[in-house]
């Protein structure tokens, strides 16, 4: 059959992220809007007689830094070649950009023969939080990009004013730690299929993130970088379990940032 590549609109980029649910990889419910602002010619579908068989979203930040993920092939028509049309259609369209993605680890393998390099791996931890009294920041909420427009580009590795535009919006609820004057943190929380994830969780120091999560309460979900190992001895210490791992990874050289101040990946289908 004939396989037409084509640039997903709003409406199938929704049936994507309905397929990711589908896997278990529990997006959010208003994820859609937010991520085609990142880059609405970064979503990706093969169609075959006007049905989209597979998917992959591949948001250019900027003419480097891309990232690649929503990669999914119908369970109807799998190992028929569709997946691999539509991944090569979008490393075509990243071009030379380093590519990062989070691999399941039954994916690593084969990203690492398609040439991406493990970086670090990230654990999804699960559990209830309960509201506890910021000690060294003050929590404010954050109705704009500009407060943390630097926070967020030493820990991401392009801007990404659009994206962030939409994803600190309402229904999703969004927090600055500020201290003396200075915002020094800032988190991301919002619905998701099953209760809620905390995502991006960026913040100067473990005393900054533990005041952050402690302005919500309930049950969450966060992707932790595993290299930190205080804020996940403090989530095992609520009673957060770990859900499950996955692994950050580049096509060409990892971006340098201040991974120290990760506490908290955005999301695993943007980066």
């Amino acid at each position: 059959m004939t396989v037409d590549i084509r640039t997903l609109d709003l409406d199938d980029i929704e049936t994507l992220i309905d397929w990711a649910a589908a896997e278990g990889w529990n997006p959010g419910v208003v994820d859609a809007s937010a991520f085609h602002a990142a880059d609405p010619k970064g979503f990706l579908g093969a169609f075959v007689d006007g049905v989209m068989v597979a998917g992959i979203s591949v948001v250019a930040y900027d003419d480097d830094f891309g990232f690649l993920g929503l990669y999914i092939c119908h369970p109807d028509f799998r190992g028929q070649g569709y997946g691999r049309a539509v991944w090569d259609a979008g490393m075509t369209y990243l071009g030379n950009r380093i590519v990062g993605l989070d691999g399941v680890p039954e994916q690593q393998a084969n990203y690492q023969r398609m040439g991406f390099a493990a970086d670090y791996e990230t654990v999804r931890m699960g559990g209830v939080l309960r509201r506890v009294a910021a000690r060294h920041c003050h929590i404010e909420v954050l109705d704009s990009v500009e407060p943390v427009r630097d926070v967020d580009q030493a820990c991401f590795p392009a801007r990404r004013d659009r994206f962030l535009e939409a994803w600190i919006s309402p229904p999703h609820q969004a927090l600055v730690a500020m201290r003396d004057g200075q915002p020094c943190g800032y988190m991301v929380v919002r619905a998701c299929r099953k209760d809620r994830k905390i995502g991006p969780l960026f913040a100067a120091d473990l005393a900054s993130a533990r005041d952050l999560i402690g302005a919500i309460e309930g049950v969450v979900q966060i992707d932790v970088p595993q290299y930190q190992t205080g804020l996940l001895a403090e989530l095992d210490a609520l009673g957060f379990s770990a859900q499950f791992r996955t692994a950050r990874m580049y096509r060409g050289p990892a971006p340098a940032l201040r991974r120290e101040q990760i506490f908290g990946v955005t999301s695993l289908e943007l980066g």
